[in-house]
């Protein structure tokens, strides 16, 4: 069998048997106090354990955080079951944006010129209804119907990202939703 809870930091070493009982949980300088586990499955039967905690700067109680969605109507809506971003542990994590635009649900055109500005314009949405901006993001990546596009978007992109640029990763898929010519998330860091 094996315990997890909702989310990991790094903990001291804990003796993995006790978590077995669920009863409350103490460690030395009251790093883990009166945390509840949850209990699931493990294939090969190996026991693990993995705790959440955060605080408030100042506030010395421990709270377990859980992930919360994000959403805005200034930025086109999630085409399935899924959020537009999800905050976590202090990081922002937004799913793939595509260029539509938020009142019609409508591709601004065909070009990918114009679809890569209304991307990053509905991705600025997204990241302002979350407390955060461009210049907050670590983490982008692309998805191209066509990677001979690649320096058109460059042009286009550079002017959202202040430097020091994110991290990125660039490929050509198959396809897009909706056949649209590109599609971007980002991974941002949010002011604790």
């Amino acid at each position: 069998m094996a315990w997890c809870s909702l989310r990991s930091i790094h903990v001291p070493t804990v003796d993995v048997g006790l978590l077995r009982t669920r009863s409350p949980l103490a460690a030395v300088g009251g790093v883990v106090a009166g945390s509840s586990f949850l209990r699931s499955s493990s294939r090969n039967g190996s026991p693990f354990a993995c705790l959440s905690l955060s605080t408030s700067p100042g506030n010395k109680r421990k709270t377990i955080r859980i992930k919360e969605a994000v959403a805005t109507n200034k930025a086109p809506a999630a085409l399935g079951p899924y959020s537009q971003a999800i905050k976590a542990n202090n990081l922002l994590f937004v799913s793939g944006v595509l260029g539509l635009i938020p009142e019609t649900g409508k591709f601004i055109s065909d070009s990918v010129e114009d679809q890569t500005e209304q991307v990053l314009k509905n991705m600025g949405e997204i990241l302002k209804a979350s407390g955060a901006d461009y210049s907050s993001v670590v983490k982008t990546t692309i998805m191209l119907a066509d990677l001979k596009d690649f320096k058109k978007v460059n042009e286009i992109y550079a002017k959202y990202f202040p430097s020091p640029a994110p991290a990125r990763s660039t490929y050509q898929v198959a396809a897009l939703p909706l056949d649209a010519k590109i599609e971007i998330e980002c991974i941002a860091a949010l002011k604790a």
